[in-house]
């Protein structure tokens, strides 16, 4: 588990400390829902899990030149938690670069584009609880948007800021650059309302405090993105909105119902203790729900065997002793889809089910028997649904009232078969990725942290056995290729206690690499995996053809010029399983503390058994003929 924020802050201004409810290592991952009010509308967290930061709201007199909204919202973001701001700088944005800069517990982490710096907050958030990113108007706005999509996809809180056109310019007929050459200023406003859950445009100092406020505080209520949009023209002004303590707003805890509470506890027991063998399920949406500890509490009462699903993975201790592995169907962990599937009652917390998650729909689940657990509602089998009832909440009233059953784990127990290793590599035999994968195993602890780009890292990483405290994450949902180059950036940048290694494919790493130069830059020593197989391999599971071919680089020498001789960076490339123990001894000491890039040559057909799976039945969902008219 990765050690991030619990949101969970009480505020006691001015000129007091930020007390922070501590957290232990399973409620980790994103929280903030349960923002407590603050008489005076600031918003805090430490950076550190458990942590307490001092945090005072100093009066800056009217006429002073630190009064102004780029301190102000500078001021904001160290409030929350985030000490590394990602950006591209544009003509529109510059002026309040200048003041996240000028603000002492601020970092700015420049990065080569802006899908990357989108991708770098999105990872940073996954590690410390909220991420930033700042972009100019329109040509970074609408270039930032893929990465803001993703991160709304994965319920995370995340503060898109955009240097906007001059106040003076809103409601003209002037025609601005960087727009499609029309007088209309409202193009990335309306592209980001389907993508954030609040939109803030300040083209006015009277209202740019609430609005700003507003919007990050609407981030962590909900975790999901925000949108502001700052006028170039206002950062640097003062103003009488921020030279004193600002204007009163509550973030109130969400409550569940507790009448409704009360009766979803009493159908789920009914419904769980008549059954002979129930196991349960862990989702993503465990994250969000900040209900982790108490699945792991429910798991402890119940006796029940724990599965994760695929998008799961990383939220729930791996090395709890009930735990039997990742349910994806058919290509679920060795013997887990069978006591899945044949119990008589199944719990899922938190769950997606899309055609990737249920390998094109094929899932042997029966709506009967499921109990599945919503962050705010709870459905069970065929029966009733209750509603205003928060994930956390029902799960530790439901552990206090079912009987100890471990049937379905002693089943199990029982059928279990150690999973082989692979062939041992004969000497000079070229590297397979199975034993690729043998050796990154051997690599993990509770100082390390994976990131599994979209493609066969997902089913290799996903057998992976995860250490207590080892991170973990990837991107499911969304499945954006080349997410991982940025999001290793931001979740390297925010975990400073753990070691990162990314696995990441070479079609994946063409559309992102760039920003291997920021990693350098911000003196990472994170370890890159790149599988160099000649091409898109999940599409070619998919569906082949010759679009799926790329033009195969020199990567390593590709990263040695990005280098430069600027910053710590070792890079090799491996053919053999020789070379591979020897890059990774030489990455784990000589150089533990550069980036270390480490190219795999691999066959354009090596690829898991369980991609091969999934890919033909994907494949037969996307190629479903349409339902007669």
């Amino acid at each position: 588990m990765t050690g991030t924020l619990n949101l969970h802050c009480i505020f006691n201004f001015p000129h007091t400390k930020i007390k922070t409810k501590s957290s232990t290592s399973m409620d980790t991952k994103i929280g903030a829902s349960d923002v407590i009010a603050t008489p005076n509308g600031n918003i805090g967290c430490p950076p550190k899990l458990g942590a307490t930061c001092c945090v005072q709201s100093s009066a800056v007199p009217f006429n002073s030149s630190e009064a102004t909204l780029g301190r102000h919202l500078s001021r904001r973001l160290v409030q929350i938690g985030v000490s590394d701001v990602f950006s591209v700088p544009g003509d529109f944005n510059l002026t309040l670069l200048d003041h996240l800069i000028a603000e002492p517990g601020l970092n700015l982490v420049g990065c080569c584009n802006e899908l990357n710096a989108g991708y770098a907050a999105d990872g940073y958030a996954r590690s410390r609880g909220v991420g930033a990113c700042v972009v100019t108007f329109t040509v970074g706005g609408l270039s930032v948007l893929n990465a803001i999509a993703g991160a709304y996809s994965e319920n995370l809180p995340l503060i898109c800021i955009v240097g906007g056109p001059n106040s003076n310019d809103y409601g003209t007929n002037r025609i601005l650059h960087h727009t499609i050459g029309l007088p209309d200023f409202s193009q990335e406003l309306r592209c980001f309302q389907t993508i954030t859950c609040y939109q803030a445009v300040v083209n006015n100092l009277d209202d740019a405090h609430e609005l700003i406020d507003t919007a990050i505080s609407t981030a962590l209520k909900e975790s999901k993105p925000v949108y502001i949009s700052i006028g170039c023209n206002l950062s640097a002004i003062p103003h009488p909105t921020f030279s004193r303590d600002p204007v009163p707003f509550s973030l109130a805890p969400k409550l569940s119902n507790k009448l409704g509470l009360e009766a979803a506890v009493e159908a789920a027991a009914e419904f769980l203790n008549k059954a002979v063998k129930p196991v349960m399920v862990g989702g993503p949406k465990l994250r969000v729900s900040h209900a982790c500890e108490a699945f792991v509490e429910l798991a402890d009462a119940s006796g029940y065997a724990l599965a994760v699903t695929p998008a799961g993975k990383g939220l729930v201790p791996e090395h709890h002793p009930r735990f039997i592995g990742t349910y994806w169907g058919a290509v679920s962990t060795a013997f887990c889809a069978e006591i899945v599937e044949s119990a008589d009652a199944y719990i899922f917390a938190g769950p997606i089910f899309n055609d990737y998650s249920s390998v094109g729909y094929s899932l042997l689940l029966k709506k009967e028997k499921a109990l599945i657990v919503h962050p705010d509602r709870v459905v069970i089998g065929n029966g009733p649904t209750f509603g205003c009832i928060l994930m956390k909440d029902f799960l530790l009233a439901l552990a206090k009232r079912l009987k100890k059953n471990t049937t379905a784990y002693e089943n199990y127990h029982r059928i279990f078969v150690s999973e082989g290793h692979p062939l041992k590599c004969a000497p000079g035999e070229p590297l397979r990725v199975n034993v690729l994968f043998e050796h990154i195993q051997k690599m993990l602890s509770s100082d390390t942290a994976v990131i599994a780009e979209t493609g066969d890292s997902w089913f290799n990483c996903q057998k992976l056995k995860l250490p207590e405290g080892c991170g973990y994450e990837f991107q499911m949902q969304y499945g954006s290729i080349g997410w991982s180059v940025g999001a290793t950036l931001g979740y390297a940048q925010a975990a400073t206690d753990k070691r990162v290694i990314a696995c990441i494919g070479d079609g994946s790493f063409q559309v992102t690499v760039q920003d291997v130069s920021t990693m350098l830059r911000c003196g990472q020593n994170t370890i890159i995996f790149l599988i160099n197989n000649g091409g898109y391999t999940i599409e070619v599971e998919i569906h082949d053809g010759p679009y799926n071919v790329i033009k195969n680089w020199n990567y390593t020498g590709l990263v040695d010029a990005i280098h430069n001789g600027e910053g710590k960076c070792w890079t090799t490339k491996v053919f053999t399983e020789e070379d591979l123990v020897e890059a990774i001894e030489t990455a784990s000491g000589a150089k533990k503390d550069c980036l270390c890039f480490i190219e795999v040559m691999a066959h354009k057909d090596d690829t898991s058994k369980e991609l091969l799976e999934w890919g033909s039945r994907v494949s037969a969902a996307n190629s479903r003929p349409p339902n007669p008219q």
